[in-house]
C-alpha cells in the first residue's frame, strides 16, 4: 500500500471529547448495520451519515471516505477481541496450561463470534483496508501478553515461550478462518471449539516434557 492510500483511510482526526466520541461510536456502528443491510459494494457515507444521524460534514470531520469508514470499524473490532485475550492473559497468570488455554480460546472465540454475522461481513473487507496490517499491529501485543502469561504457568513450558505464543496464535486464527468462511459459523461454534481446545491442551502438554540431553 503507497503512503497515499495509507493516508487516504487514517481518520482526519481523533475524538477528544466524549461528545465526539459518542458520535464517531454511532457512525462506527452505523457503518456495519450498513454494511450488514446492503453490503460493502453499495455502502456509502451519505448512507452511513443517515444511519448513524449525522450530517456528512460531521462524517468527513472523522473519516475521509469509505474505505477510512472501513477500516476504522474493522480497526475496532480487532482490537476488541485483542483487548479480551489480553486480559485473560492477566486473569490467568499463575494457572495451570490447561486452564489457561481453555480461557483464552473462549475468550477468543467468544469475543471473534459474538455477532457472527459482523465478524464475517467486518473478514470481507479485510483485504480491501489493508487489515493485514492492523492484525500484525494486534498480534504482537497479543504475543506480549501470552509470553507474559505463559512463563507463570505451574506446569511451566520447557520450549521458548515466544515460540509456543505464535503456535497458540496461529491455532486460534486458523479456527477462526475456517469459522468465518464455513457459511455457518453459529452452526460450527462449539464443535471447533472444543476440537481447539483438544488440540491446544495437547500441544501444550508436549510442550513440559523435557527433551533428553
Amino acid at each position: 500500500m503507497t503512503q497515499r492510500s495509507q493516508m487516504l483511510l487514517e481518520p482526519r482526526k481523533s475524538p477528544v471529547q466524549a461528545r465526539s466520541a459518542a458520535s464517531v461510536d454511532a457512525i462506527l456502528e452505523a457503518t456495519i448495520q450498513v454494511l450488514l443491510s446492503v453490503g460493502k459494494e453499495r455502502l456509502t457515507t451519505t448512507k452511513v451519515a443517515s444511519r448513524a444521524g449525522v450530517s456528512v460534514g460531521t462524517l468527513y470531520q472523522y473519516f475521509p471516505n469509505k474505505s477510512a469508514l472501513l477500516q476504522a470499524a474493522l480497526t475496532r473490532h480487532l482490537d476488541e477481541v485483542a483487548g479480551a485475550m489480553s486480559r485473560v492473559c492477566r486473569e490467568e497468570r499463575g494457572k495451570s496450561l490447561k486452564e489457561m488455554a481453555t480461557a483464552l480460546i473462549n475468550a477468543f472465540l467468544e469475543a471473534k463470534m459474538r455477532d457472527a454475522k459482523t465478524s464475517v461481513a467486518l473478514y470481507s473487507v479485510s483485504s480491501d483496508v489493508d487489515g493485514a496490517k492492523i492484525a500484525l499491529r494486534n498480534g504482537i501485543e497479543t504475543n506480549k501478553a501470552l509470553v507474559g502469561m505463559l512463563i507463570t504457568a505451574r506446569d511451566r513450558v520447557t520450549k521458548d515461550p515466544q515460540i509456543v505464543a505464535s503456535m497458540l496464535m496461529s491455532a486460534m486464527a486458523g479456527v477462526s478462518r475456517r469459522l468465518l468462511e464455513s457459511g455457518d459459523p453459529e452452526k460450527h461454534f462449539e464443535g471447533l471449539r472444543q476440537e481447539l481446545v483438544f488440540l491446544v491442551c495437547a500441544y501444550l502438554k508436549a510442550c513440559t516434557v523435557r527433551e533428553s540431553a
